[in-house]
């Protein structure tokens, strides 16, 4: 069985080590920043220029393709977009898989489909090569700081060796379970967040409608029942009426698309999740599809600008 919470007994230092990072989102470069602090040689690629070129000036090694990123680095680190980003990068011409070394680990650190993950490391497997699945929970904060939530999915010597990065990039580690069930923690953790911000949404949007100050009710409601980190970060958020992003509101509307997909093909149903995703639909087609997915109050009080 595996640990419930697996603390990794590592010095915090990746120096000797060479890593592969491909995406330099939101989340990816202070990701990629933080393994580069640690000591590691990375080498790095995304799809758009200008992220290499930042990181590049910093010191780290920029590569022209995922299939260059192969030939050099013994441990890659995959932090895209969305499932079909991360099957371009396995799959294209100059992809991964094509060049992908025996004994390499690959780690996805994103929010990816589990059907497709399990798919995914088996092509890797074939090759010789490793794979976990270890998408993250803590936006760019947590990123930044290196604080991450890691839920990663794989067998216990990949988990080990995987264990120094970890400890870089997050403050804890739960190994979940075999490859997938990291991807499936994720699309728990993203169901309990899109439905506590609506939650959060709705009490702070009526507080307002009946005239008394959104901001002292939720400092009120902090300490009771009702109190969550969505409340204390998001609920700020919405009060402060400051929505750059630190996870965007289409991103938590594919992760609610995708915990949706995988009830249907285990045969469950879930209405809230549905209903939460309508509304990022809704948020999205407003045009607010870039701001952080606490401005799903927009949609609850049309008037909260």
């Amino acid at each position: 069985m595996p640990h419930i919470e697996q603390h990794f007994d590592h010095p915090t230092t990746l120096h000797q080590r060479t890593i592969g990072f491909i995406g330099l989102g939101l989340m990816g470069k202070p990701m990629a920043r933080n393994l580069f602090k640690a000591g590691a040689n990375v080498i790095i690629h995304n799809r758009s220029r200008a992220a290499v070129d930042e990181l590049a000036a910093e010191g780290m090694r920029s590569a022209l393709s995922p299939a260059a990123i192969a030939d050099g680095a013994d441990i890659i680190v995959l932090m895209l977009s969305d499932t079909p980003a991360v099957q371009t990068v396995m799959h294209d011409e100059r992809g991964l898989l094509g060049n992908l070394q025996a004994g390499t680990l690959v780690i996805d650190m994103g929010t990816t489909e589990t059907l497709a993950t399990r798919e995914l490391a088996a092509q890797v497997e074939a090759k010789g090569a490793s794979y976990i699945d270890a998408p993250v929970s803590g936006g760019t904060l947590g990123a930044q700081k290196g604080e991450l939530v890691i839920m990663a999915g794989g067998d216990t010597a990949s988990m080990l060796r995987a264990g120094p990065l970890f400890d870089v990039l997050g403050k804890q580690t739960t190994h979940v379970g075999d490859v997938g069930a990291g991807q499936v923690a994720k699309a728990a953790n993203q169901i309990i967040v899109g439905l506590t911000i609506g939650a959060v949404s709705e009490a702070l949007a009526l507080a307002s409608k009946a005239g008394v100050d959104p901001g002292r009710v939720r400092e009120a409601l902090q300490g009771g029942f009702a109190d969550s980190r969505i409340l204390e970060l998001h609920g700020k958020r919405m009060v402060d009426h400051t929505f750059d992003p630190g996870g965007k509101c289409t991103t938590q509307r594919k992760d609610l698309d995708q915990a949706l997909s995988l009830a249907r093909a285990l045969g469950i149903e879930l209405p809230a999740t549905g209903l939460s995703r309508d509304l990022y639909d809704r948020l999205i087609v407003d045009g607010h599809g870039e701001l952080d997915h606490s401005a799903l109050i927009k949609v609850i009080d049309p008037d909260w600008d």
